[in-house]
């Protein structure tokens, strides 16, 4: 792990004003941001861990916590809340067998919600990982995860 982090820092010239840019580049390559690599990064750019929580705590996009493979994210915006998000979550949770927040047994997914992706138009929306799953519905989840499960 430590090679990996090492060469995300240099990537970015082991510019402390890049910290931001390093945590998102490790949280791509882990899907989390595991505590050893931030203890790495603070001794590389000898800056203080409590600065590198405090940013892994205040931004919503990170996790601390493992996560699985694909993160399932169910948009909870307005547009898609009212046409049937809150349903989807029920739907995703029995299926996946997890409350939101929570990752499967065998680290495949990990359920989430957000506040709105901005994809208004497709709602109700599901994105796993970078792919979008517009106007979606109870009958179309499985045939989702299914794809994710090969």
């Amino acid at each position: 792990m430590e090679e990996t982090v090492t060469k995300l820092i240099e990537k970015h010239g082991k510019d402390p004003s890049a910290l931001l840019a390093m945590m998102q580049d490790i949280q791509d390559e882990f899907n989390y941001l595991p505590r050893p690599a931030l203890e790495h990064v603070a001794k590389e750019l000898e800056i203080p861990m409590s600065r590198i929580s405090g940013m892994a705590t205040f931004f919503a996009t990170f996790s601390l916590k493992p996560r699985g493979k694909h993160v399932c994210e169910v948009c909870m915006g307005t547009a898609c809340y009212t046409r049937g998000a809150p349903q989807l979550v029920d739907e995703l949770k029995r299926d996946l067998k997890v409350e939101v927040g929570e990752t499967t047994a065998d680290k495949q997914f990990t359920l989430e919600t957000v506040n709105c992706v901005g994809a208004c138009a497709l709602g109700p929306l599901v994105k796993v990982g970078q792919k979008y799953h517009g106007h979606m519905n109870s009958s179309k989840i499985e045939k989702m995860l299914k794809q994710y499960r090969k």
